[in-house]
């Protein structure tokens, strides 16, 4: 299978040549020239996989020039019971006869970024040996919280490597700065960023469509690229919990091979839910996705509208993952729904970079409004649920899941569609522990990170992750802030 650019279908490379470039020269974003097909009977047998067999089913359809050994081996190093656990490397909670809970953040940073993140090392280390790349790999990153820390801890040490993450200087939780200031490593470096994590995510992309700099580097022995889910490597490991999450509906009987299902997904970037539609038009019998979003709503206005526009307020949030107003991987999406237009998606990305603003043909409007649903909402409404969730089925929900969860019963209550709809749960609440806490109980006055994860222990009955609960007792290494002009500037600091 090949992969083309988004904006250059001439543009013709194998899986791993994608993986270790992250994002064409043209500034497009990979994706497969055809998608392939799961049927219904391989779907019954991923029921009775373990997670790592059900990725490899998955993987190894899109992952052609990789052998079965490759794969095989890189999703048994990347989900081992060490890393999640248990063999349960995702599992499905049942709040009701139609509201399911995708836990995705049992990994070793506590979010879901760490599904793909502890995958994309291995897939990359093989790429670049298949690719014949003598260079090191240098891997920028940006991040509005749980992809940095993934992405470090993923690429950690590993041979060959470096890795530089940005994140906005006022906008991730505090344990969330914690987890990136403080990481280990020889190979890696974390840099605060003046501003969003729009800022951080267009530094890091010019730096990647800068081709004399790049030129420059590749003369002193380094290659770029990506950790971010604008790298294919990312984002197909993603597509594996969405099966794996039908599949464990299948087996535990709350539904039969066949059945239809929603899933609501919270999202800022748009990787994580074009996911699920990957896996829908690969045969998943998915018949809604619903996309949520908090207060910065643009995913919400465009899909009820067909006109993105990103000139509007910017809102820091107790959601911070999805404080995002440019949703890089929109652009694939159109990319389908287009019919592989290269031109025109050309045309919708000059539009929002110099007008910020694109409004899409009715014909594509409709063919996104088929597919999905979208709603959002605010900081209220999420404390609200949390409270709520809590108090009906008891069960602590961190604050990105309980915007999926509040778009969803909206959704419901607009609808009536009661299809069995699995909610992708991003991360471990503790995370976004003052947040949680405030939504269902009291918080005692200058208490720091580590009385609130005491306190929210108390509160939820959940465990302290060891990897959350360690970070008192961890040196602060990393205090840098660059203005977002200056961030290419810090990349030849760190190579240096």
């Amino acid at each position: 299978m090949y992969y083309q650019s988004t904006r250059d279908k001439g543009v013709k490379i194998s899986s791993a040549e994608a993986i270790k470039r992250g994002i064409s020269e043209d500034g497009g974003l990979f994706v497969p020239e055809s998608v392939p097909n799961v049927t219904l009977e391989e779907i019954k047998s991923l029921s009775e996989m373990k997670y790592t067999d059900r990725a490899y089913t998955i993987l190894s359809k899109f992952l052609t020039d990789y052998t079965s050994e490759e794969i095989k081996d890189c999703c048994t190093k990347a989900y081992s019971p060490a890393k999640f656990g248990s063999d349960d490397t995702a599992p499905v909670k049942k709040l009701s006869d139609t509201m399911h809970i995708l836990e995705l953040w049992h990994g070793p940073t506590c979010a879901f970024k760490d599904m793909a993140l502890q995958i994309l090392p291995h897939l990359l280390t093989k790429a670049v040996k298949k690719t014949g790349e003598n260079n090191e790999i240098v891997i920028l990153v940006a991040t509005s919280g749980d992809t940095g820390k993934a992405a470090l801890e993923g690429f950690k040490d590993v041979d060959g490597t470096r890795i530089q993450v940005y994140y906005p200087e006022t906008g991730v939780s505090e344990i969330q700065k914690l987890q990136m200031i403080t990481q280990e490593g020889n190979n890696v470096s974390v840099i605060a960023v003046k501003g969003n994590f729009d800022d951080a995510q267009t530094g890091v992309k010019k730096i990647f469509t800068d081709n004399e700099y790049k030129a420059e580097l590749a003369q002193k022995g380094y290659s770029l690229s990506s950790a971010n889910s604008i790298n294919w490597g990312r984002l197909v490991p993603q597509i594996v919990y969405y099966f794996s999450a039908y599949a464990d509906m299948v087996k535990n009987a709350e539904i039969s091979a066949g059945d239809e299902i929603n899933i609501c997904v919270p999202t800022g970037n748009f990787g994580n839910i074009l996911a699920a539609y990957y896996a829908k038009i690969m045969g998943l019998p998915v018949k809604k996705l619903i996309c949520a979003s908090n207060k910065n709503s643009v995913l919400t206005d465009f899909i009820t509208t067909g006109t993105y526009d990103k000139s509007r307020d910017f809102y820091t949030t107790i959601s911070p993952s999805m404080d995002i107003i440019i949703s890089s991987n929109l652009e694939r999406l159109l990319f389908i729904m287009s019919g592989c237009d290269d031109e025109l998606i050309s045309q919708y990305m000059k539009s929002l970079s110099e007008n910020g603003v694109y409004t899409v043909s009715e014909d594509i409007l409709a063919k996104i409004k088929s597919d999905f649903a979208a709603g959002c909402c605010d900081d209220e409404m999420t404390k609200a649920t949390i409270k709520e969730i809590k108090d009906k089925y008891n069960y602590t929900a961190d604050t990105h899941t309980a915007v999926a969860i509040k778009v969803y019963m909206d959704y419901v209550k607009a609808t009536s569609d009661t299809t069995k709809t699995v909610i992708a749960s991003t991360a471990n609440p503790y995370k976004f522990n003052k947040s949680v806490l405030e939504a269902v109980a009291q918080v005692p006055d200058n208490a720091d990170e580590f009385e609130l994860l005491d306190i929210l222990s108390k509160v939820s009955g959940l465990e302290i992750p060891d990897s959350l609960g360690g970070l008192k007792t961890k040196e602060i290494r990393f205090n840098t802030t660059c203005d977002k002009s200056m961030m290419k500037d810090e990349v030849s600091k760190f190579l240096a």
